[in-house]
Protein backbone atom coordinates (compact mmCIF):
# COMPACT_ATOMS: atom_id res chain seq x y z
CA UNK A 1 0.00 0.00 0.00
CA UNK A 2 1.07 3.63 -0.92
CA UNK A 3 2.18 5.98 2.22
CA UNK A 4 -0.31 8.40 2.44
CA UNK A 5 0.95 12.61 2.80
CA UNK A 6 -1.14 15.42 3.54
CA UNK A 7 0.26 18.34 2.79
CA UNK A 8 -2.78 21.42 2.86
CA UNK A 9 -3.24 24.98 4.35
CA UNK A 10 -2.88 24.45 8.42
CA UNK A 11 -4.91 22.96 10.13
CA UNK A 12 -6.83 21.25 7.51
CA UNK A 13 -4.01 18.73 7.27
CA UNK A 14 -4.30 17.91 10.70
CA UNK A 15 -7.71 18.09 11.16
CA UNK A 16 -8.73 15.47 8.45
CA UNK A 17 -6.24 12.74 10.10
CA UNK A 18 -7.63 13.34 13.54
CA UNK A 19 -11.25 12.89 11.67
CA UNK A 20 -9.90 9.89 9.94
CA UNK A 21 -8.93 8.78 13.67
CA UNK A 22 -12.18 9.31 15.14
CA UNK A 23 -13.63 7.24 12.14
CA UNK A 24 -11.12 4.70 11.67
CA UNK A 25 -9.36 4.05 15.24
CA UNK A 26 -5.87 4.89 14.34
CA UNK A 27 -4.20 5.77 11.06
CA UNK A 28 -0.27 4.80 11.13
CA UNK A 29 -0.05 5.01 6.94
CA UNK A 30 -0.82 8.89 7.58
CA UNK A 31 1.97 11.93 7.32
CA UNK A 32 0.45 15.44 7.62
CA UNK A 33 2.15 18.83 6.68
CA UNK A 34 0.60 21.53 7.33
CA UNK A 35 1.86 24.68 5.48
CA UNK A 36 1.16 27.56 7.73
CA UNK A 37 1.23 30.83 6.32
CA UNK A 38 4.83 32.41 6.77
CA UNK A 39 6.06 29.00 6.22
CA UNK A 40 9.34 29.13 3.88
CA UNK A 41 8.38 26.79 0.90
CA UNK A 42 12.03 26.28 0.18
CA UNK A 43 12.69 24.54 3.65
CA UNK A 44 9.15 23.38 3.72
CA UNK A 45 10.01 21.61 -0.17
CA UNK A 46 13.35 19.72 1.63
CA UNK A 47 11.20 18.84 4.50
CA UNK A 48 8.71 17.08 3.08
CA UNK A 49 10.82 15.32 0.13
CA UNK A 50 13.46 14.23 2.81
CA UNK A 51 10.17 12.60 4.85
CA UNK A 52 8.89 11.24 1.06
CA UNK A 53 12.07 9.95 0.95
CA UNK A 54 12.82 8.38 3.93
CA UNK A 55 9.21 7.23 5.13
CA UNK A 56 8.07 5.42 2.27
CA UNK A 57 8.21 1.88 0.41
CA UNK A 58 8.74 3.38 -3.04
CA UNK A 59 5.10 4.54 -3.62
CA UNK A 60 3.54 7.57 -2.09
CA UNK A 61 0.09 9.54 -2.62
CA UNK A 62 -0.10 13.15 -1.70
CA UNK A 63 -3.31 14.78 -1.12
CA UNK A 64 -3.10 18.87 -1.11
CA UNK A 65 -6.63 21.02 -0.58
CA UNK A 66 -6.17 23.77 -3.74
CA UNK A 67 -5.06 23.07 -6.89
CA UNK A 68 -2.25 25.60 -7.49
CA UNK A 69 -2.09 27.26 -3.86
CA UNK A 70 1.45 27.08 -2.03
CA UNK A 71 0.89 23.93 -0.40
CA UNK A 72 0.29 22.29 -3.37
CA UNK A 73 3.48 23.95 -4.92
CA UNK A 74 5.11 22.47 -1.81
CA UNK A 75 4.14 18.79 -2.74
CA UNK A 76 4.68 18.85 -6.53
CA UNK A 77 8.33 20.09 -5.75
CA UNK A 78 9.01 17.86 -3.08
CA UNK A 79 7.20 15.28 -5.40
CA UNK A 80 10.09 15.70 -8.09
CA UNK A 81 12.66 15.79 -5.71
CA UNK A 82 12.07 12.39 -4.55
CA UNK A 83 11.45 10.94 -7.77
CA UNK A 84 14.97 11.76 -8.44
CA UNK A 85 15.71 9.52 -5.28
CA UNK A 86 12.95 6.68 -6.40
CA UNK A 87 10.03 7.40 -5.21
CA UNK A 88 7.09 7.23 -7.61
CA UNK A 89 3.91 9.52 -6.28
CA UNK A 90 0.93 11.06 -7.37
CA UNK A 91 -0.31 14.08 -6.38
CA UNK A 92 -4.47 14.65 -5.89
CA UNK A 93 -5.99 17.81 -5.17
CA UNK A 94 -9.31 19.10 -4.13
CA UNK A 95 -9.05 16.74 -0.79
CA UNK A 96 -12.18 15.94 1.27
CA UNK A 97 -12.84 13.83 4.04
CA UNK A 98 -14.30 11.12 1.86
CA UNK A 99 -10.74 11.01 -0.30
CA UNK A 100 -8.51 10.56 3.24
CA UNK A 101 -10.75 7.85 4.19
CA UNK A 102 -10.86 6.11 1.25
CA UNK A 103 -7.15 6.60 0.44
CA UNK A 104 -6.64 5.01 4.20
CA UNK A 105 -8.99 2.26 3.69
CA UNK A 106 -8.17 1.15 0.00
CA UNK A 107 -5.97 -1.80 -0.93
CA UNK A 108 -5.15 -0.36 -4.23
CA UNK A 109 -1.41 -2.08 -5.55
CA UNK A 110 -1.59 0.22 -9.09
CA UNK A 111 -0.65 3.62 -8.36
CA UNK A 112 -2.63 5.13 -11.18
CA UNK A 113 -5.91 2.98 -10.19
CA UNK A 114 -5.54 3.98 -6.15
CA UNK A 115 -4.80 7.38 -7.07
CA UNK A 116 -8.27 7.53 -9.08
CA UNK A 117 -10.14 5.59 -7.23
CA UNK A 118 -9.26 8.42 -4.59
CA UNK A 119 -10.24 10.81 -6.70
CA UNK A 120 -13.55 9.20 -7.52
CA UNK A 121 -14.43 9.22 -3.98
CA UNK A 122 -14.51 12.76 -3.46
CA UNK A 123 -17.06 13.15 -6.22
CA UNK A 124 -19.09 10.42 -4.87
CA UNK A 125 -18.73 11.89 -1.28
CA UNK A 126 -20.53 15.21 -2.99
CA UNK A 127 -24.31 14.76 -2.88
CA UNK A 128 -26.98 17.30 -2.98
CA UNK A 129 -29.23 16.06 0.16
CA UNK A 130 -32.07 17.75 -0.99
CA UNK A 131 -32.40 15.11 -4.64
CA UNK A 132 -32.30 12.55 -1.75
CA UNK A 133 -36.15 13.58 -0.42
Amino acid sequence: MARIVLVMHAPLGRAFAECAAHVLGRVPQLAVFDVVADENPESAIKRVARALIEHSDGEVLVLSDIFGATPFNIARKALDEAAQRGVHGHLVTGTNLCMVLKALTSCQENPEKFSETIRQAAVRGIVDAASLV
